[in-house]
């Protein structure tokens, strides 16, 4: 670590690991209630549009904790200069977590704004805006004062800069319900496949970079590429939700094409990344964070490229739209994109915040594959039940619970399946917060 200001990533990340932790139980809880009768006591107390809000919730906050961690600690080595202030990146972090505290109870009270992942109530909002102005004042400024420009800190201020944005066309309520849900998709799909993705560019090129000693121009000429297909396919792309609201029909073909594009750039930088280093034949030190790296591009790929591309093709996505095959891609893009990505980020700098140049990787390699081929059989899971669902629902005209009814063992499956993904998770976030250094070999 060589700055220290780079030390406040580290609380950052440690604040979101427990969040994350907290969204996996969640879930389990929503799976179990789809597989077996939960008590009418505990659903009057805890229903299950409560728990579902807070899962999805919790994705939302740990993984732009963990952006913005890792925005704390690749800004200063980019810069070559301390963040602008560590007293405004200690009141974000504590106002951040304060609100979201604040929206977990509130949804236990029914105090919710309603609206899929961006259920946070108005006066909650109006904090949040605030918390993200800090945050962009405070890395701009540090930007600004050092005068030392690069894509990759550029790359990834724009998608800060466009995320905050846009997160406020989600605050006001429009009467209109379609006009309402056309700009709620604005902030979901250009969050996650536009803001998103450029921030995930450019931390992933700083890995990259930093892990393998691969020259800056290899990693930063596939940052423009991802520029590129943001400004083309990103917008484009987000017409696969247009296409059931009277939108007009070019939208099925705009929508359904350029929506799989996206995570391209990111796996051709890995692949262009991987041939350097062969050919280089250079060492990575820490294997398991490159392990990460890799499992992130192709995750990525399969999650949010094949699987979205096969969903929201609107041949398809006429019969399966709102079922549990838009379940099945929306875990395996989330995590493969953004939980991977936040985790590398996390097994580069932690050990580094905490002074261990080489960390003992056993049990994160446990971890790591334990929790990919989890959410990878949970993804097909979810997948036979959503084909099932969308047959006998959208197909033969049947009613909702008889549909369930034949998808309840499917649903069992991902229940126990996801107790195992809880256990991957349990040892890779005791892993991180005790982390060790690596056994000297003779």
């Amino acid at each position: 670590m060589e700055y220290k200001s780079q030390k406040i990533a580290y609380w950052y990340f440690a604040a979101a690991l427990p969040l994350f932790l907290l969204q996996i139980l969640l879930g389990l809880y929503l799976a179990y209630s789809y597989t077996f009768t939960v008590p009418q006591s505990i659903v009057n107390v805890f229903p299950f549009a409560t728990a579902r809000e807070m899962h999805t919730n919790l994705l939302v906050l740990w993984m732009l904790l963990g952006f913005m961690g890792g925005t704390y600690y690749i800004v200063p080595e980019e810069t070559k200069s301390e963040i602008y202030s560590e007293k405004l990146a200690w009141l974000q972090l504590g106002a951040l977590v304060v609100i979201g505290v604040a929206a977990l109870v509130g949804f236990l009270f029914g105090w919710t704004k309603g609206r899929p992942l961006l259920e946070i109530p108005p006066p909650l909002n109006y904090f949040v805006v605030v918390g993200a102005l800090i945050f962009l004042f405070n890395v701009g400024m540090t930007m600004i004062k050092a005068n030392r420009w690069t894509a990759i800190q550029g790359t990834l201020l724009g998608g800060l800069v466009f995320l905050a944005v846009l997160y406020l066309f989600g605050i006001p309520f429009y009467k209109n319900l379609v006009i309402d849900w056309y700009y709620w998709w604005w902030v979901i799909h250009l969050w996650v496949e536009g803001a998103w993705e450029l921030v995930t560019a450019a931390i992933f090129a700083f890995i990259l970079m930093r892990l393998t000693g691969v020259e800056r121009e290899v990693v930063e000429k596939w940052l423009y590429v991802e520029i590129g297909l943001f400004l083309f396919t990103g917008i484009a792309g987000t017409g696969h939700h247009y296409y059931w609201i009277g939108a007009p029909r070019y939208w099925l073909w705009v929508g359904g094409v350029f929506s799989a594009l996206e995570p391209l750039p990111i796996l051709l930088m890995l692949i262009d990344t991987m041939q350097h280093v062969k050919h280089r034949q250079t060492k990575i030190v820490n294997r398991l964070t490159w392990t990460y790296a890799v499992g992130c591009a192709v995750l990525h790929m399969i999650g949010a490229g094949v699987w979205g591309f096969l969903h929201t093709l609107p041949q398809i996505n006429y019969y399966t739209h709102g079922s549990q095959v838009t379940v099945s891609h929306g875990h395996l893009a989330f995590f493969g994109a953004y939980a991977l990505l936040n985790l590398m980020v996390f097994y580069y700098a932690m050990p580094r915040i905490r002074g261990i140049e080489v960390y003992d990787d056993t049990r994160g390699k446990y971890g790591f594959w334990i929790m990919c081929c989890a959410m990878m059989l949970m993804g097909l899971f979810f997948g036979v039940a959503g084909v099932i669902q969308s047959y006998l629902e959208r197909a033969l005209g049947l009613g909702f619970m008889t549909a369930q009814s034949y998808m309840r063992l499917w649903m069992g499956a991902v229940f126990f399946v996801g107790l195992s993904f809880l256990a991957g998770v349990l040892i890779t976030v005791t892993d991180l917060l005790t982390i060790r250094p690596a056994k000297v070999e003779a």
